[in-house]
């Protein structure tokens, strides 16, 4: 019953976003898509629900290394970073350069459309 209640809400705020132009429904499918693919293994966009990577539900604005129940590296948690769009961008680019000695452990993404439908799709997530 939560779980349709949730997609009812998620097709609701979409439908909100759509409408007032701030993301198309197109963008929205397509970052989905992007984090589907590059980021679902290791991180959820579910309120709280951590996986082997913090939730990134409503990162955007957020300082680092705050979610409850994650244990952060020493160096993320002294980063003082905010995650702003552009320093998101830069940590997804390349997070050993970002965060030198973090731990994770993805590469990076360098396909700039990708990049951009991703962080399109994460500033959705509120």
């Amino acid at each position: 019953m939560i779980d349709a209640m949730k997609k009812i809400i998620c097709a609701n705020l979409l439908s909100s976003f759509v409408a007032f132009g701030l993301v198309s429904a197109q963008a929205y499918a397509k970052g989905s898509d992007v984090f589907a693919t590059e980021c679902a293994e290791c991180h959820s966009v579910k309120e709280g629900k951590n996986k082997k990577g913090p939730s990134l539900f409503g990162i955007l604005g957020k300082k680092a290394a705050l979610m409850p129940d994650f244990k952060y590296s020493d160096p993320m948690k002294e980063s003082g970073i905010v995650w702003t769009r552009e320093k998101l961008q830069a940590y997804i680019t390349n997070p050993k350069r970002t965060v030198p000695g973090g731990k994770m452990k993805y590469d990076g993404l360098g396909n700039a459309t990708e990049m951009n439908e991703l962080l399109d799709y994460l500033g959705t997530l509120k």
